[in-house]
């Protein structure tokens, strides 16, 4: 086995499942579809294990796109102590007719964007901004609910 000094890796995150590719820090190394695994902590904790056992000497360097599962995965996978990074949909280079958008092209252009640096990771809130902003959208919510009554 060859020293890898990094490993980027694309998640395309969903509510029950994601979708796993990474590609090695070789020169023309081609991106690789890992597969699907649950959306569980525990399932994200196995996969850096497995991650960590068959690179051992490498930096894990993790993306995913925000949306609607939030920052606990961001915050799991910096917690173990790996590099993570969360890019905005609309920030991500799209290639002129590139229409066919599947999980699993999406997981290898995530993890094959990173390694090229083509992508801009967005700010990651701290959980106690994040409950302030999600309060204060809850009060809006009332407001306007309250105001159509």
């Amino acid at each position: 086995m060859t020293k890898h000094n990094i490993l980027f890796i694309g998640l395309d995150t969903h509510k029950e499942f994601i979708e796993v590719a990474y590609i090695e820090d070789n020169r023309g190394a081609q991106p690789i579809h890992f597969g699907r695994i649950s959306s569980a902590k525990v399932a994200i904790k196995k996969l850096i294990r497995q991650f960590e056992s068959k690179y051992p000497n490498a930096t894990l360097h993790f993306v995913y796109e925000a949306g609607p599962c939030g920052y606990w995965i961001y915050r799991l996978i910096t917690s173990l102590g790996h590099c993570c990074y969360v890019v905005a949909p609309s920030l991500i280079p799209k290639k002129p007719g590139e229409r066919v958008k599947t999980d699993k092209r999406d997981a290898l252009k995530l993890a094959k964007l990173l390694k090229s640096e083509d992508l801009t990771p967005i700010y990651v809130p701290e959980p106690e901004d994040e409950a302030i902003r999600d309060l204060s959208r809850a009060r809006e919510v009332a407001m306007k609910d309250l105001k159509d009554a």
